[in-house]
């Protein structure tokens, strides 16, 4: 995004960035628990209990990992292992500023996110913040590795000439800027082409990807320069790249499960064309288990347009999930992580890695990264180097002028259930969901549109909703939008369905062509309107098959009130999805992670 505004958080965000990628999928998934919430633990005397932080795409086998892990004695003591999930993103900050409980949850003695960058990144933050003791090696020993690869639904991979033909960003980018789209390799069913990629301010795989693309558009493999990024066929190339975007996001779960949805009904073609995702999750998905939880393989039949996967013959980057040891880990503490360590690394751990579709910690392939996977195992990677701080500084400034723009409605719900206080905050509900709207203004760029509504039960006449700010350019909506959050207040009912409908119809008569259209749908509760529409009904009239026209409906269900399986589905029927802020004092987390889609 392209303001000063915009300028700012992605100043702060990668001023000291050095290398792989963030991926700042704010939902935090499950510690080791029973469904109550309580850890399992093997031990019950003399005990020690090594708390891991992983991120998320790999936390399902390392928590199975731990668990058979735990119970065994080291420098004397029982040893139980607890994993957490926390992203990568999420965890650096909560690192950096000294890691608050309260907010972030039991602190680790272990990190592990994805890529070694997020370490450098937080040395150097903390460096920039005269903090230490946080980090106790420079540079950490590797779990697993995985490459980034362009998936493409396997016919489409075909048409372009896949496996025997080597493809890349250049190929990609071609095919976006082409006005005949799939027409020109005989598909004119498939339409444009369509691609799907995480934010890079806020994702690895997002931020591996628009690395790879600039360098693409360089021609080189090494020695990416400022003046380099500034070059008006550079500029062209990556914005070509962009304008293809489907939509941005925190996490490729979204575009992957979204694509299982679609392959389910018969429509994989029209969802995307393509998703850069990492290699593990390509394998999870033909496996039918698109969020590669080994808890839940098996419970999705394979697709039947598997995907494939495209190593960038013009370079592609590697993540690595390193195993960090926090500083502040006792020396038991630290034997226990050493030992662990060596499980992770031994034969029968990088055994069930690669099973999950994982390369081992020196790059080798086996287990389910095979051809009847959608994976090349035998490929030869042309692996890039990040580039400089200060280059991928600017690359990401570049970028934020380049991206595709954003055309948002936000809607939020007053209902009376939103003056409910929120214990410990000495806040409401509403008080905190403005807050976090009125934060994520912040996001939008000037050239970005944006509007808000506000809903409950017959606020205009017998209408649920009301239009506070028509969408518009955020150069003229800013301090309005700010001054409508601020004013709102609690009223009555929530007419959550009529209200959705009819914000989904409004953007697409506003619809913006060139941008990602999309409604934002805050609830704390359930539809209480007994005379509008029923759930069946909105989700028939929100189904549309013209994906090169779609809004997208994004949800979240706010407190423990709201019907998150509903809102899951009122989403999931726009190729959307619906978050997750049960917790009301997580919504600005939330907030961020949904903005991070546009």
């Amino acid at each position: 995004m392209a303001s000063s505004n915009r300028g700012k958080i992605i100043s702060f965000v990668v001023a000291a960035a050095v290398a792989l990628g963030l991926i700042l999928g704010l939902r935090a998934i499950t510690s080791s628990s029973d469904e109550d919430g309580a850890e399992q633990v093997k031990c019950t005397e003399n005990a020690v209990q090594l708390r891991v932080a992983s991120s998320p795409e790999k936390v399902g086998l390392v928590e199975q990992l731990a668990k058979d892990y735990s119970g065994r004695t080291v420098a004397g003591k029982c040893v139980d292992v607890l994993v957490k999930s926390k992203s990568s993103g999420a965890a650096m900050q909560a690192l950096a500023k000294g890691w608050d409980e309260s907010v972030d949850g039991p602190r680790p003695d272990v990190w592990t996110p994805a890529a070694s960058g997020w370490v450098t990144l937080l040395q150097q933050r903390l460096t920039a913040s005269d903090k230490s003791g946080v980090l106790t090696a420079d540079k950490p020993a590797s779990i697993v590795t995985a490459p980034l690869v362009i998936a493409m639904p396997k016919p489409m991979a075909e048409a372009l000439g896949w496996p025997d033909k080597p493809l890349g960003w250049r190929d990609l980018a071609a095919l976006a800027t082409d006005p005949a789209g799939w027409a020109k390799y005989g598909h004119p069913e498939w339409g444009a082409f369509r691609l799907g990629k995480t934010n890079p301010n806020l994702s690895t795989s997002g931020l591996n990807a628009t690395i790879g693309a600039y360098f693409a558009a360089t021609g080189t493999s090494s020695d990416l320069t400022e003046a380099v990024l500034a070059k008006p066929e550079v500029q062209s190339f990556v914005r070509g790249v962009e304008q293809s975007i489907v939509h941005y996001g925190d996490t490729t779960l979204t575009f992957l499960s979204n694509l299982q949805r679609a392959d389910d009904r018969g429509a994989a073609l029209s969802y995307i064309s393509a998703v850069a995702v990492e290699e593990n999750s390509l394998v999870a998905y033909n496996q039918g288990n698109p969020t590669g939880n080994p808890t839940t393989l098996g419970q999705h039949g394979k697709p039947k347009v598997p995907l494939a996967a495209i190593y960038p013959s013009d370079g592609t980057l590697v993540s690595d999930h390193p195993f960090t040891v926090l500083a502040w880990a006792d020396e038991v503490k630290k034997q226990v992580a050493a030992d662990f360590l060596g499980y992770l690394r031994g034969a029968e751990a990088q055994k069930r890695f690669a099973d999950q579709g994982f390369r081992s910690f020196d790059g080798k392939a086996s287990g389910q990264v095979t051809k009847d996977n959608g994976a090349l195992p035998e490929v030869t990677l042309n692996a890039l180097t990040p580039p400089a701080p200060p280059v991928l500084d600017k690359l990401l400034t570049s970028w934020a002028q380049l991206r595709k723009p954003a055309n948002v409605l936000l809607v939020v719900d007053v209902s009376g259930s939103m003056g409910g206080a929120v214990e410990g905050t000495g806040k409401t509900r509403l008080d905190l969901a403005k807050q976090a709207a009125i934060s994520s203004l912040g996001q939008f760029a000037d050239t970005d549109k944006v509007g808000l509504w506000m809903f409950s039960t017959k606020l205009n006449g017998q209408e649920d909703y009301l239009q506070l700010v028509p969408v518009g350019p955020m150069t003229t909506n800013r301090e309005p939008l700010r001054s409508r959050l601020d004013g709102l207040v609690p009223t009555a009912g929530t007419g959550l369905y009529d209200t959705s409908l009819a914000a989904h119809e409004y953007l697409k008569r506003n619809l913006d062509p060139n941008a990602i259209n999309a409604v934002v749908v805050l609830t704390d509760g359930k539809n209480e309107d007994a005379g509008g529409l029923d759930i069946d009904n909105l989700l028939a009239k929100l189904q549309s098959e013209d994906a090169t026209a779609s809004v997208r409906l994004f949800t979240i269900a706010y407190g423990g009130d709201a019907d998150l399986s509903v809102l899951k589905r009122i989403a999931e029927s726009t190729n959307a999805a619906a978050y997750d802020s049960s917790k009301p004092d997580t919504i600005d987390q939330v907030f961020t992670a949904v903005i991070s889609n546009f």
